[in-house]
């Protein structure tokens, strides 16, 4: 059984909540955005990742941004030391076909784009706060709402991939430790 990880984001804007943990897909979520809550559900199942997240806030701009930085959070916590680190998945859903390759090896950069901004800002923010690199590729699609869950499902899927547990370490470099030291103040 995997270890639940807690992360919450406070602002003058958001409150914030996710627990996440590896498991079978199981997801609780009120946000106040009802496709949000529909995406990190479809998240949660085609990764296998049980979240709980509870958000509220004053814009849905700041919601969907917040719950983002906030899951990325969580999830680059439960990384474990022998990930598989590398995952990758296409998705069909009706007109539209969306390929994700993730890596969760320490690198956030991502690269879209997805054809609604709120979730454009979604991935590129979970990516910056996980520290994950992200390619998605719409190979095509009309529907707006498809070509966005689809993303989602492959991201899942690709997620779900990459936090494998393979017992080894996927780097050349070997394990990669970072230390920060605090300094006293005078």
């Amino acid at each position: 059984m995997s270890t639940r990880k807690i992360v919450e984001r406070r602002t003058k804007e958001t409150t914030v909540r996710v627990e996440a943990s590896l498991g079978s897909g199981l997801a609780s979520v009120d946000t106040t955005v009802p496709f949000l809550d529909h995406m990190m559900t479809a998240l949660a199942k085609y990764s296998g990742l049980d979240v709980t997240i509870k958000a509220r806030g004053d814009l849905r701009h700041h919601i969907v941004e917040d719950v983002a930085l906030t899951a990325g959070q969580a999830v680059a916590a439960l990384v474990p030391k022998g990930a598989a680190r590398y995952g990758e998945r296409t998705v069909p859903m009706d007109d539209a076909l969306v390929q994700a390759v993730i890596d969760v090896g320490g690198r956030p950069f991502y690269r879209g784009p997805i054809p609604s901004t709120f979730f454009e800002h979604w991935m590129r923010s979970f990516c910056d706060a996980g520290k994950f690199t992200l390619h998605i590729r719409v190979l095509r699609g009309e529907d707006r709402h498809h070509v966005v869950e689809a993303a989602f499902k492959a991201l899942g899927f690709s997620l779900g991939q990459a936090l494998a547990d393979t017992g080894s370490v996927f780097s050349t470099k070997g394990s990669v430790s970072l230390r920060t030291k605090r300094r006293k103040r005078t």
